[in-house]
């Protein structure tokens, strides 16, 4: 797959838009008449070449495409957007030096934390966290995994760290309703750690009207599943509905 490429008004949108949300592309908006344009268009290829397929360059002849160039708000070339997950995540106009194009590179590219993260396991975490110590997608995951083991006041501590983050105060919930055994959500939260999703939301949301002084706990709970499932996942959107029935 090519990484370096001309694009037109008729490809950009699977060449650049939908490319994007598998790694980052780089839009280079410019005209040949341009002085700017031939200075920039030579670092802006070798840094991407030197990126080794992490990140891939569109060149955008604006003359040639006038409607993608307007739509995009371009009023002096040279210009760069870069694309990641089908958006404009940042630019800059005009000829950079070779310094300031390696440095807006390297921004679009994960971090060493990043590729921790992904790959999920105790270690892994860890090592991500002692290079960004307040990461809740390194914080939570690893509670977690404390958690299932049963050192839970590891866990807790960790979860302090992400003040904010819906998955680390379900989780913290979770630990501190299952500490006091009140109300019995055993079987919920046995569906939860087997991987049944759908029968724990049920038995959790089930559980609120007779929850009394731990319902704030339960809905914390809840949302941080829901948060975990993500915004459009049929699941989510159902049982966020029957959340707001129950509590209001």
């Amino acid at each position: 797959m090519l990484m370096i490429f001309d694009v037109t008004e008729q490809d950009f949108e699977a060449q650049v838009v939908e490319r994007s949300r598998t790694l980052p592309v780089v839009v280079d908006f410019w005209a040949e008449w341009c002085g700017p344009c031939r200075q920039l268009g030579p670092v802006l290829e070798q840094a991407v070449t030197a990126r080794d397929g992490k990140v891939a360059l569109a060149k955008l002849d604006t003359d040639a495409n006038p409607a993608i160039s307007r739509a995009f708000g371009i009023q002096g070339i040279p210009a760069v957007k870069a694309f990641k997950d089908g958006r404009v995540v940042a630019e800059f106009v005009g000829a950079q030096p070779r310094a300031s194009v390696e440095q807006f590179l390297d921004a679009l590219l994960p971090s060493a934390a990043d590729a921790l993260v992904e790959t999920g396991d105790e270690a892994s975490l860890r090592q991500a966290l002692a290079l960004e110590p307040n990461r809740a997608d390194a914080l939570v995951p690893l509670a977690r995994l404390l958690h299932a083991r049963g050192e839970d006041d590891e866990a807790l501590a960790l979860l302090e760290r992400a003040p904010g983050d819906f998955g680390a105060a379900g989780l913290k919930a979770h630990i501190e309703l299952q500490r006091t055994g009140a109300p019995d959500l055993s079987d919920a939260f046995a569906a939860l750690d087997a991987g049944e999703t759908e029968r724990a939301l049920e038995l959790l949301i089930a559980a609120l009207p007779s929850a009394d002084g731990a319902k704030d706990e339960i809905r914390k709970v809840v949302v941080g599943i829901l948060d975990e499932l993500g915004v459009e996942h049929p699941l989510a959107r159902d049982a966020r509905r029957r959340l707001a029935a129950a509590l209001y």
